[in-house]
């Protein structure tokens, strides 16, 4: 049996905001890597839900919306 890490806390995760935020108060949405998971959350409200998304599928949708 693998042994294999715990999933970090999510207060302990380096959240990354959206490149497109201009940082004047607009929807902006923030992302961290949670080891399998990518999770996502409003940057104007962190602590109401955050989304969580398997690393693959979050990986298949970058792909996309590069259009590679």
């Amino acid at each position: 049996m693998k042994a294999s890490s715990p999933e970090p806390a999510v207060g302990d995760l380096h959240w990354f905001k959206s490149s497109y935020s201009a940082g004047d108060g607009g929807d902006c949405v923030e992302v961290a890597d949670a080891g399998t998971a990518v999770l996502i959350r409003d940057s104007k409200r962190p602590d109401v839900a955050i989304l969580n998304v398997p690393s693959a599928q979050w990986m298949a949708f970058v792909r996309m919306a590069a259009g590679a």
